[in-house]
């Protein structure tokens, strides 16, 4: 009867120094793995790179601190990438506050060395970003997520908290705006 009994008993728990290694190497994981989508996210939003450095680091402190986090069903990539929108966006409409408020001039920043070899690809880069800025915060949004991070039609859905089929119908419009501006500056 006994050994009915052993057989029926739920397996031990692990050690919580087991526990704490296995959150640790997870959370090397996912730091390895979502700094540097989350900082161009951020420094998209934010355009500042101190700031974005600050609010992916945020966003880990939160990861951690979400129970669900861990569990192999949450959508971390979704959820990781509308932390970051909501805090950016918080850190922008706190910044015209206090700048409303006490202003000041920031500081020049240092130019960047520009390597010869890479100034068409620069160019590009810039005419496209000169593009988006020409868009509808929406559409930059959507084609941002979509092109530059990555994400899926329906983690993109999931980061805005809008329906599947306004992705697809945001994401069609704006790539059709991006076109049209494009086309004018050539």
């Amino acid at each position: 009867m006994a050994a009915l009994v052993l057989h029926t008993l739920p397996p031990r728990a692990p050690s919580t120094d087991r526990q704490r290694r296995d959150r640790a190497t997870d959370l090397d994981v996912l730091v390895r793995t979502w700094r540097l989508p989350l900082y161009a996210h951020a420094l998209h939003i934010l355009k500042d790179p101190d700031a974005a450095f600050d609010a992916v680091q945020e966003v880990f402190v939160r990861a951690l601190r979400e129970p669900r986090f861990f569990d192999p069903t949450f959508q971390r990539r979704a959820w990781l990438f509308r932390v970051t929108r909501n805090l950016c966006f918080n850190w922008v409409r706190n910044h015209r506050r206090r700048t409303a408020l006490v202003p000041f001039a920031d500081p020049p920043r240092a130019p960047v060395p520009d390597p010869l070899a890479h100034a068409e690809a620069r160019e590009q880069a810039a005419q496209v970003a000169i593009a988006l800025s020409a868009l509808s915060p929406p559409h930059r949004e959507v084609l941002e997520l979509r092109y530059f991070q990555d994400l899926s039609y329906g983690e993109i859905a999931a980061a805005l908290h809008i329906e599947l089929g306004t992705v697809m119908s945001r994401l069609s419009r704006a790539k059709d705006a991006l076109a049209a501006v494009l086309a004018e500056a050539a």
